[in-house]
């Protein structure tokens, strides 16, 4: 079975104390993953080092960093770069995030910059894709998602592919409530990995792990979750309160 994944993006929320109290939280819910299951936390970069040593002796738990520089290192004041998260020990980073995308004009030509020099330092790309409002209106969004799969991916080689965790994005269900319906959310997931098996052969891609990242709850997670195509969840707001992303990792398959 693919990676099943519960991952948490606290984006830019929470004091390092209310951070340090929520993982506790969460793991106090003693939850065992079994080996096909993942949880990985992907928290501002202050609170890397502290969450880092929370899951030190916890089971298929990680870390990542929700973004990184495209250069290994120099005079790029207030950048991080992906040599100094693989110095603390961080292994999964979040590449492409549609905040990321619309605020700070990140272009596909930028993240395959990143995802190379990520897997170049064996650290996990999680790379998210997704369309906005006014493509879905339109009926594009299958073209639209493939240019940025395309775009980003499609220099790598099948080795590099299946390193890679993707995370479908509908960026107009993010923060809105709105949610893709199951069926949504299936059609679209089962699109992109056709979309990687026409290029990379089936057996490449289904062995990639796709997350549903649009305003995933604890109950509306485990119908997303059973989803053929639907691998786990790259979750906002509910991943910020223990009871509910404690019910979103159980609703894993």
């Amino acid at each position: 079975m693919r990676k099943q994944i519960a991952a948490a993006n606290w984006k830019m929320n929470l004091t390092y104390q209310q951070g340090e109290q929520l993982l506790d939280d969460i793991l106090n819910a003693k939850i065992a993953l079994k080996d096909h299951q993942l949880t990985i936390f992907a928290v501002p970069f202050p609170y890397l080092i502290m969450a880092n040593s929370e899951i030190t002796d916890e089971k298929n738990y990680f870390i990542a960093a929700q973004n990184c520089y495209s250069k290994k290192s120099g005079a790029y004041t207030g950048e991080v770069s992906v040599e100094m998260l693989k110095s603390i020990g961080i292994k999964y980073c979040v590449l492409g995030h549609s905040e990321r995308r619309e605020y700070f004009s990140e272009s596909n030509q930028l993240l395959a910059e990143k995802i190379n020099i990520c897997l170049s330092l064996d650290i996990i790309p999680i790379f998210c894709c997704g369309e906005p409002l006014a493509i879905r209106e339109a009926g594009t969004q299958n073209s639209f998602v493939e240019t940025q799969l395309k775009e980003s991916l499609f220099h790598l080689s099948s080795e590099q592919l299946t390193q890679i965790i993707i995370a479908y994005e509908p960026i107009w269900a993010i923060g809105t409530g709105k949610t893709a319906s199951t069926e949504q959310a299936q059609e679209i997931h089962a699109y992109l990995r056709s979309v990687l098996a026409k290029q990379y052969g089936k057996a490449t891609a289904d062995s990639i792990s796709i997350l549903y990242g649009g305003s995933v709850k604890s109950n509306n997670a485990k119908e997303l979750f059973g989803c053929p195509d639907v691998d786990g969840g790259l979750v906002g707001g509910a991943s910020l309160i223990a009871n509910d992303f404690i019910q979103i990792i159980k609703a894993l398959k």
